[in-house]
């Protein structure tokens, strides 16, 4: 029969939570080791997998500047005296110093030596058809300068001798600062301005020359010759 006397109840209870106690701490020690090793199963890499770390990718290297380009072949040599525009030749004045064109936007670039500073051929081709009309050219070209008192801002036009079509401008004054990145950051006086368009099969090309008017009033005439050479390539 059950004593349910109160003195032995607590001590067969305490018992009861001993025991329960002592298998408590039997069952934690087993779990422990039971999920370390599950543990160092699921980071152990499969045996298949690949440790060789992937080659760093090489980067390209930007391409050099490329001198003027012809439509019927790879680059022009710039030293050549016949300079590109995209299907057709000119003589360089020999005077000019050819360089490697500073921007994509320009066929050809020459630097024109002189006592007061050079100057700055660039020939601008942007395909059949492209880069404007001839009066919206010569006008934008006008407006780059501040024309000195009394210029004649009248624009003259000629034919080569194998057919081109020329209109040209010459002006002189200041030459305004651009904020397009194309030319002085401030205004330059006693500056000059030579532009030309040629048109003709597969045209137009656009021929620029700014720098010191002391400069320029002396290569007036091998501009003229250069744009008279003008022919097919």
């Amino acid at each position: 029969m059950w004593d349910s006397t109160p003195n032995r109840n607590p001590q067969r209870t305490g018992d009861t939570l001993h025991v329960m106690t002592g298998k408590a701490h039997l069952a934690i020690p087993v779990l422990l080791l039971t999920l370390a090793a599950c543990d160092r199963e699921s980071t152990v890499p499969p045996e298949t997998a690949d440790q060789t770390p992937s080659p760093a990718v090489e980067a390209t290297p930007e391409q050099a500047p490329v001198g003027p380009i012809s439509s019927r072949g790879g680059a022009v040599p710039g030293d050549q005296a016949a300079q590109a525009g995209e299907g057709i030749d000119f003589d360089m004045p020999a005077n000019w110093q050819s360089e490697t064109p500073e921007t994509s936007m320009r066929m050809a670039q020459a630097a024109i030596p002189g006592a007061s500073g050079p100057g700055l051929l660039a020939v601008f081709y942007f395909g059949p058809g492209g880069g404007g009309g001839v009066e919206d050219n010569i006008q934008r070209w006008i407006d780059q300068m501040e024309p000195a008192p009394g210029s004649d801002l009248q624009p003259e036009t000629f034919q080569t001798p194998n057919g081109y079509k020329v209109t040209w401008v010459d002006v002189a004054g200041v030459l305004k600062p651009s904020s397009m990145g194309m030319g002085p950051e401030t205004a330059q006086p006693n500056s000059r301005l030579f532009g030309a368009v040629v048109e003709g099969p597969g045209g137009p090309w656009f021929f620029k020359v700014t720098g010191p008017d002391a400069t320029l009033s002396a290569e007036r005439e091998n501009f003229l010759s250069m744009l008279r050479s003008v022919r097919e390539k």
